[in-house]
């Protein structure tokens, strides 16, 4: 983004400038939202002191959902909240919009719109790797493995899959459970002890995912929160978000200057990346 930045300085036309800032992000899930929030608030703050030359309302940011409504994971309150924070932010959100193509300038979408953008940024998920040998019919979504209530891949009884290479369907949840790290770290920790069963002979646990909660940030004291029972959205929201990434590092040091790194850029919006660019002069 910053190289297509120096490029844009160097350009007289406003077109070749947006063709070189505009940027589309592809996902409306937690992390193309927060990654879109991000930017947004970059354009509004970093950029007018990083290159004076621009306005910051040359920067259009789009993100790109195929749902009709972002963070399909979570509550439909949430995902209103993270919307109205957006739209508040100036990101211009496409819905019920699928991207067919990229040609390096232009990004097309399934009813036929184009634009103009310099950068894509692809948030919406990938197909997972093949395993040559297994069987055809243990694909499931996304080329995801296909495993029982234990995490055994369909018709091996000997091979667990965990996390995002596999997929649990049911009846209440035919995608699975959600691909997000509690999801991994339970199977993981119940896999564990269904091994050691396993050895021993004894029989097998299921598994059942414990929903703890789930949390997306969208900007500077701006944040959507599905917790067991209630939903809220707001700085509240955004703190919790914070307290809860910081005490997941490992090590008290970490947590440290991470908490004061934090602490400086909220009270300075400012950032600690610099770009060093030669100067020129416009002919």
């Amino acid at each position: 983004i910053l190289e297509d930045y120096e490029k844009a300085l160097k350009s007289d036309s406003v077109e070749d400038r947006q063709k070189f800032l505009d940027i589309a992000i592809v996902g409306g899930g937690a992390t193309g939202v927060e990654l879109a929030g991000s930017l947004a608030e970059m354009r509004k703050y970093i950029l007018p002191k990083e290159y004076p030359e621009f306005s910051y309302k040359e920067v259009d940011i789009y993100l790109i959902q195929s749902n009709d409504r972002l963070l399909p994971g979570m509550s439909q309150k949430s995902s209103a909240k993270a919307l109205t924070y957006l739209q508040k932010l100036e990101v211009q959100v496409e819905l019920n919009s699928r991207v067919t193509d990229f040609d390096g300038e232009r990004i097309f979408l399934s009813d036929e719109r184009t634009f103009e953008v310099g950068k894509v940024i692809w948030a919406a998920g990938i197909c997972a790797n093949e395993v040559d040998g297994l069987p055809e019919d243990c694909l499931g979504s996304g080329r995801r493995l296909i495993v029982d209530v234990y995490n055994r891949l369909i018709g091996c009884q000997d091979i667990f899959v965990i996390g995002d290479q596999c997929i649990m369907p049911s009846e209440e949840k035919p995608y699975g459970d959600p691909q997000v790290a509690q999801v991994a770290i339970q199977q993981g920790q119940l896999l564990s002890k269904n091994l050691n069963n396993l050895i021993a002979g004894k029989p097998l646990h299921p598994f059942k995912y414990k929903n703890k909660g789930m949390l997306a940030t969208v900007g500077r004291n701006k944040a959507v929160a599905d917790l067991p029972g209630f939903h809220f959205g707001g700085f509240f929201a955004w703190i919790i978000w914070l307290f809860v990434h910081l005490f997941a590092l490992i090590g008290t040091k970490n947590k440290v200057f991470v908490f004061l790194n934090w602490t400086w850029n909220y009270l300075t919006y400012d950032q600690s990346l610099r770009l060093i660019i030669k100067p020129f002069k416009r002919e």
